[in-house]
């Protein structure tokens, strides 16, 4: 079943084309990617999805429903099923952990006070941190502890999709691993579908079902078996991470 439809988008700034008549589909369960060189609109395309950027021209379809035709209400109302995690986390700094992680609850339901601190100890579990941390504030978190916790308060309101936007930038090795392996626990056990913006080959390579690669136009949409018997140099070149042009 597909959850995003994209049909031919176009988006250009002046005279600086970033999507030339782009088309792709997500399916349900799935882990896909977004890839692309700097510049190639990665970003840009995620945040028209999910309603942060304009859409020019195209159409942009979310559990069959066209974005671009909702009245405002239809689209606050699809916009909770869905959560948006920024690359940097975005966490609160006047807010410790578990304070982050209640305030989609708080904001937007009734639930009473200690429900929503049940709910988000148990979303502070699933993200693999101790319970120990719920007091602490970002200043006092390492990196790869902001990515957990931001990620924690993006599954606050069960949402059916999930938008990450370089989830592992700026981590360790095994930092970048603990995160993978947790989005595939999530895939398992949550059946969420997961949108990734990512360069990192590691996470190509064991996190993704399937994946675009944009440069201006899709010029590729499969799984990482696919990609790697491509003859095409710039493929092979973004996979090597060598210098793509």
């Amino acid at each position: 079943m597909e959850i995003i439809k994209v049909s031919n988008l176009h988006t250009a700034f002046g005279d600086n084309i970033v999507h030339n008549d782009i088309s792709f589909s997500v399916n349900e369960g799935e882990i896909f990617g977004v890839l692309g060189g700097s510049g190639s609109g990665k970003s840009v395309l995620v945040k028209q999805i999910v309603m942060l950027n304009q859409i020019q021209k195209g159409k942009i379809e979310i559990f069959n429903k066209d974005i671009s035709k909702l009245k405002i209400d239809d689209l606050e109302t699809l916009k909770l099923n869905f959560s948006y995690l920024f690359q940097f986390g975005a966490l609160y700094s006047f807010l410790n952990v578990i304070e982050n992680i209640s305030v989609m609850l708080k904001e937007y339901t009734n639930l009473p006070n200690d429900l929503i601190e049940k709910i988000a100890y148990t979303n502070l579990d699933i993200v693999g941190l101790p319970k120990h941390t719920a007091k602490l504030y970002p200043s006092e978190l390492s990196g790869g502890m902001k990515k957990r916790v931001a990620l924690a308060r993006s599954l606050a309101m069960q949402p059916k999709l999930l938008f990450l936007d370089e989830p592992t930038s700026g981590l360790d090795p095994a930092s970048t691993q603990s995160i993978n392996e947790l989005l595939l626990y999530l895939k398992k056990s949550l059946n969420i579908t997961t949108v990734i913006i990512t360069h990192d080959l590691e996470t190509i390579k064991t996190v993704l079902d399937r994946f675009i690669i944009i440069k201006k136009q899709i010029i590729f949409d499969g799984n990482i078996e696919e990609a790697m018997k491509s003859k095409d140099k710039f493929i092979q070149d973004f996979l090597t991470h060598k210098k793509a042009d």
